[in-house]
Protein backbone atom coordinates (compact mmCIF):
# COMPACT_ATOMS: atom_id res chain seq x y z
CA UNK A 1 0.00 0.00 0.00
CA UNK A 2 1.19 3.31 -1.11
CA UNK A 3 0.56 6.26 1.52
CA UNK A 4 0.52 10.22 0.00
CA UNK A 5 -0.05 12.59 2.60
CA UNK A 6 -0.87 16.25 1.06
CA UNK A 7 1.05 18.83 2.28
CA UNK A 8 0.44 21.58 0.34
CA UNK A 9 0.19 24.90 2.01
CA UNK A 10 -3.42 25.79 0.83
CA UNK A 11 -4.71 21.74 1.97
CA UNK A 12 -3.13 22.84 5.18
CA UNK A 13 -5.39 26.29 5.47
CA UNK A 14 -8.04 24.61 4.43
CA UNK A 15 -7.88 21.64 6.82
CA UNK A 16 -7.24 23.88 9.86
CA UNK A 17 -11.09 25.96 8.65
CA UNK A 18 -12.89 22.34 8.14
CA UNK A 19 -11.34 21.22 12.06
CA UNK A 20 -12.82 24.92 13.70
CA UNK A 21 -15.97 24.08 15.44
CA UNK A 22 -17.52 27.19 14.03
CA UNK A 23 -17.82 26.78 10.90
CA UNK A 24 -20.97 26.02 9.64
CA UNK A 25 -22.39 23.34 7.69
CA UNK A 26 -22.46 25.79 4.43
CA UNK A 27 -19.27 26.54 4.84
CA UNK A 28 -18.15 22.86 5.74
CA UNK A 29 -19.71 21.79 2.57
CA UNK A 30 -17.60 24.40 0.20
CA UNK A 31 -14.32 23.57 2.15
CA UNK A 32 -14.37 19.71 1.50
CA UNK A 33 -15.66 20.72 -2.32
CA UNK A 34 -12.21 22.71 -2.43
CA UNK A 35 -9.93 20.22 -0.45
CA UNK A 36 -10.94 17.19 -2.53
CA UNK A 37 -10.68 19.16 -5.83
CA UNK A 38 -6.80 19.95 -4.48
CA UNK A 39 -6.61 16.20 -3.56
CA UNK A 40 -7.66 15.13 -6.53
CA UNK A 41 -4.52 16.00 -8.42
CA UNK A 42 -2.52 13.57 -6.59
CA UNK A 43 -5.14 11.23 -6.30
CA UNK A 44 -5.17 10.97 -10.47
CA UNK A 45 -1.19 11.41 -10.94
CA UNK A 46 -0.74 7.81 -12.13
CA UNK A 47 -4.14 7.93 -14.30
CA UNK A 48 -3.80 5.84 -17.60
CA UNK A 49 -2.89 8.54 -20.66
CA UNK A 50 -2.25 7.84 -24.53
CA UNK A 51 -1.08 9.99 -27.12
CA UNK A 52 -3.08 11.81 -29.46
CA UNK A 53 -2.47 14.00 -32.67
CA UNK A 54 -4.07 17.24 -32.51
CA UNK A 55 -4.22 20.76 -34.38
CA UNK A 56 -3.15 24.22 -32.38
CA UNK A 57 -3.93 27.52 -34.57
CA UNK A 58 0.03 27.29 -35.74
CA UNK A 59 0.40 23.40 -36.67
CA UNK A 60 -0.05 20.15 -36.01
CA UNK A 61 1.32 18.70 -32.74
CA UNK A 62 1.10 15.38 -30.41
CA UNK A 63 -0.55 15.57 -27.31
CA UNK A 64 -1.76 13.56 -24.03
CA UNK A 65 -4.88 13.04 -22.51
CA UNK A 66 -6.34 10.69 -20.53
CA UNK A 67 -7.59 7.00 -22.07
CA UNK A 68 -11.10 6.58 -22.82
CA UNK A 69 -11.32 3.10 -21.82
CA UNK A 70 -11.34 1.25 -19.25
CA UNK A 71 -13.44 4.13 -17.43
CA UNK A 72 -12.44 5.03 -14.19
CA UNK A 73 -14.83 5.04 -11.46
CA UNK A 74 -15.70 6.98 -8.78
CA UNK A 75 -17.05 5.30 -5.69
CA UNK A 76 -18.33 7.70 -2.73
CA UNK A 77 -19.21 5.68 0.72
CA UNK A 78 -22.40 6.76 1.76
CA UNK A 79 -23.49 9.38 3.31
CA UNK A 80 -20.29 11.25 4.42
CA UNK A 81 -18.35 10.27 1.07
CA UNK A 82 -20.99 12.62 -1.21
CA UNK A 83 -19.17 15.34 -0.19
CA UNK A 84 -16.44 14.56 -2.03
CA UNK A 85 -17.88 13.56 -4.87
CA UNK A 86 -17.92 17.24 -6.39
CA UNK A 87 -14.66 17.69 -5.91
CA UNK A 88 -13.53 14.41 -7.25
CA UNK A 89 -16.01 14.46 -10.25
CA UNK A 90 -15.03 18.05 -11.93
CA UNK A 91 -11.00 17.01 -11.86
CA UNK A 92 -12.74 13.25 -13.73
CA UNK A 93 -15.66 14.55 -15.15
CA UNK A 94 -15.58 11.59 -17.72
CA UNK A 95 -15.39 8.89 -15.06
CA UNK A 96 -18.33 6.94 -14.14
CA UNK A 97 -20.16 6.68 -10.67
CA UNK A 98 -21.16 4.59 -8.38
CA UNK A 99 -22.20 4.15 -4.83
CA UNK A 100 -21.56 2.03 -1.66
CA UNK A 101 -23.79 2.41 1.54
CA UNK A 102 -21.96 1.76 4.37
CA UNK A 103 -22.33 2.55 8.48
CA UNK A 104 -20.37 1.68 11.37
CA UNK A 105 -22.23 0.36 14.24
CA UNK A 106 -21.66 2.79 17.25
CA UNK A 107 -21.25 -0.06 20.06
CA UNK A 108 -19.53 -2.74 18.28
CA UNK A 109 -17.58 -0.32 15.49
CA UNK A 110 -18.53 -3.45 12.64
CA UNK A 111 -19.08 -2.07 9.72
CA UNK A 112 -22.66 -2.69 8.09
CA UNK A 113 -23.41 -2.34 3.99
CA UNK A 114 -27.08 -1.15 3.12
CA UNK A 115 -26.58 -0.03 -0.51
CA UNK A 116 -24.49 -1.40 -3.09
CA UNK A 117 -24.50 0.46 -6.48
CA UNK A 118 -21.67 -0.73 -8.55
CA UNK A 119 -21.06 -1.53 -11.79
CA UNK A 120 -21.56 -5.60 -12.30
CA UNK A 121 -17.82 -5.72 -13.60
CA UNK A 122 -14.64 -3.08 -12.78
CA UNK A 123 -12.04 -5.64 -13.89
CA UNK A 124 -9.12 -3.37 -15.31
CA UNK A 125 -10.72 -0.27 -14.11
CA UNK A 126 -9.28 2.04 -11.58
CA UNK A 127 -11.19 3.31 -8.56
CA UNK A 128 -11.38 6.07 -6.62
CA UNK A 129 -12.97 5.14 -3.50
CA UNK A 130 -14.24 8.49 -1.36
CA UNK A 131 -14.97 8.69 2.34
CA UNK A 132 -13.75 11.53 4.45
CA UNK A 133 -11.95 9.60 7.42
CA UNK A 134 -10.30 6.26 7.99
CA UNK A 135 -10.60 6.31 11.27
CA UNK A 136 -10.43 2.19 12.20
CA UNK A 137 -10.23 1.24 8.10
CA UNK A 138 -13.39 -0.98 8.63
CA UNK A 139 -15.28 0.68 6.43
CA UNK A 140 -12.21 0.60 3.99
CA UNK A 141 -11.57 -2.62 4.08
CA UNK A 142 -15.19 -3.78 3.73
CA UNK A 143 -15.43 -0.96 0.40
CA UNK A 144 -12.04 -2.19 -1.11
CA UNK A 145 -13.11 -6.16 -0.76
CA UNK A 146 -16.17 -5.14 -2.40
CA UNK A 147 -14.39 -3.97 -5.24
CA UNK A 148 -11.86 -6.63 -5.45
CA UNK A 149 -14.19 -8.87 -5.52
CA UNK A 150 -15.48 -7.24 -9.11
CA UNK A 151 -12.03 -7.08 -10.59
CA UNK A 152 -10.97 -3.70 -9.79
CA UNK A 153 -7.45 -3.23 -11.11
CA UNK A 154 -6.36 -0.24 -8.97
CA UNK A 155 -7.82 1.40 -6.05
CA UNK A 156 -7.23 4.67 -4.81
CA UNK A 157 -8.61 6.16 -1.55
CA UNK A 158 -8.97 9.93 -0.97
CA UNK A 159 -9.65 10.54 2.35
CA UNK A 160 -9.57 13.95 4.00
CA UNK A 161 -8.01 12.94 7.58
CA UNK A 162 -6.43 9.90 8.75
CA UNK A 163 -5.48 8.03 11.93
CA UNK A 164 -2.41 5.58 12.21
CA UNK A 165 -4.40 2.96 13.49
CA UNK A 166 -6.54 2.68 10.44
CA UNK A 167 -3.73 3.18 8.18
CA UNK A 168 -1.90 0.47 9.92
CA UNK A 169 -4.97 -1.98 9.78
CA UNK A 170 -5.41 -1.20 6.00
CA UNK A 171 -2.22 -1.56 5.11
CA UNK A 172 -1.81 -5.00 7.00
CA UNK A 173 -5.07 -5.86 5.65
CA UNK A 174 -4.02 -5.70 1.71
CA UNK A 175 -0.28 -5.62 2.06
CA UNK A 176 1.05 -5.75 -1.72
CA UNK A 177 -2.23 -7.66 -2.72
CA UNK A 178 -3.64 -4.86 -4.84
CA UNK A 179 -2.78 -1.88 -6.45
CA UNK A 180 -3.62 0.62 -3.09
CA UNK A 181 -2.95 3.99 -2.46
CA UNK A 182 -4.36 6.31 0.73
CA UNK A 183 -4.36 9.94 -0.60
CA UNK A 184 -5.25 12.04 2.73
CA UNK A 185 -4.82 15.73 3.19
CA UNK A 186 -3.45 14.97 7.04
CA UNK A 187 -2.64 12.38 9.08
CA UNK A 188 -3.95 12.93 12.86
CA UNK A 189 -2.37 11.66 16.47
CA UNK A 190 -4.75 8.74 17.64
CA UNK A 191 -7.99 7.02 17.92
CA UNK A 192 -10.33 7.77 21.35
CA UNK A 193 -12.31 5.04 22.75
CA UNK A 194 -15.48 5.77 20.56
CA UNK A 195 -13.35 5.30 17.38
CA UNK A 196 -12.97 8.70 16.94
CA UNK A 197 -10.11 10.66 15.16
CA UNK A 198 -8.10 12.76 17.54
CA UNK A 199 -7.88 15.88 17.21
CA UNK A 200 -10.21 15.06 13.88
CA UNK A 201 -13.07 17.22 12.95
CA UNK A 202 -15.74 15.86 14.63
CA UNK A 203 -18.29 13.41 12.45
CA UNK A 204 -17.80 14.24 8.70
CA UNK A 205 -21.60 13.19 8.02
CA UNK A 206 -23.26 15.64 10.29
CA UNK A 207 -20.92 18.57 9.75
CA UNK A 208 -21.66 18.58 5.85
CA UNK A 209 -25.81 17.44 6.06
CA UNK A 210 -26.59 18.30 9.43
CA UNK A 211 -27.38 15.71 12.71
CA UNK A 212 -29.11 12.78 11.59
CA UNK A 213 -30.76 10.75 15.11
Amino acid sequence: MKEIIVSHPLVKHKLTMLRDVNTDSPKFRALVDELVYLLAFEATRDVETEQIEITTPIQKTMGTVLKSTPTPVIVPILRAGLGLLQGMSQVLPTAEIGFLGMRRDEDTLEIETYANRLPKSLVGRTVFLLDPMLATGGSTIAAINFLKELGAKTIVSVNLLAAPEGLKRVSEEFGDSIDLTVVVAGVDEKLNENGYIVPGLGDAGDRLYGVVD
